[in-house]
Order: C-alpha cells, then sequence, then structure tokens
C-alpha cells in the first residue's frame, strides 16, 4: 500500500483521529491518551500501532516514559493531495458566485426572463 493510502487508512478511524487531537496539544503517554476513551490499553496501543506504521507518530523513551508524539510529515503529504480538490471546488464556488450575481441583476441567463 503507498504511503498515502497507509495515511488515510490510518485517518478513518475516530479514535485515532482523537488521539492525534491530542497529541497536537503535545507530547503523552499511552495511559494519558487512554484516559478518555471507554477500551483497554491494549486497544489503545492497537491504535497507537496503526498509527505509527503510517508515520503520523513516534514514541520516544525517556526512562520508564514512552511518550508518544505527532509527526507531521504524512499530514503534509495529505494537504498536497487535497490542494488539488481544494482549488478544484474554489473555482466552482467563484462560478457559482458570479451566477448568482448575474442572476440578481437581471442578466441574460435569468430563467424568470
Amino acid at each position: 500500500m503507498d504511503t498515502l493510502s497507509t495515511t488515510l487508512s490510518a485517518l478513518a478511524d475516530p479514535t485515532r483521529r482523537a488521539i492525534l487531537a491530542r497529541l497536537a496539544t503535545g507530547e503523552a503517554s499511552v495511559s494519558q491518551l487512554a484516559e478518555p476513551f471507554d477500551m483497554s490499553l491494549v486497544a489503545v496501543s492497537k491504535h497507537l500501532k496503526v498509527l505509527e506504521k503510517a508515520g503520523l507518530i513516534s514514541k520516544g523513551r525517556e526512562a520508564q516514559w514512552r511518550p508518544c508524539r505527532l509527526e507531521t510529515k504524512p499530514l503534509r503529504q495529505v494537504d498536497d493531495w487535497l490542494e488539488s480538490y481544494r482549488q478544484f471546488w474554489n473555482d466552482n464556488l467563484d462560478r457559482l458566485e458570479d451566477y448568482a450575481a448575474l442572476l440578481q441583476k437581471g442578466g441574460k441567463n435569468d430563467p424568470s426572463n
């Protein structure tokens, strides 16, 4: 599977997205990440493995503590991929805005004329 597909697959799960949102505020341990969820540490660890495989998080090592941290490179790749679609929608919305303005002025394409 390519990198983008792996990243999107990891992001498809709401629990994993919530974990990433938490890590966006700073490093956290597995137990800290597990706190808001009604699931076992083993289940949270499985989610973390998916995120780590996708390159979205990394785990450090500080004595007994293994902090997880957010890695942004895969998210930048998703953003780059989405940029062409963002441009597509912006262009379409601009055309729709122009058409609405034409209709308000009673333009020749106004079906009520």
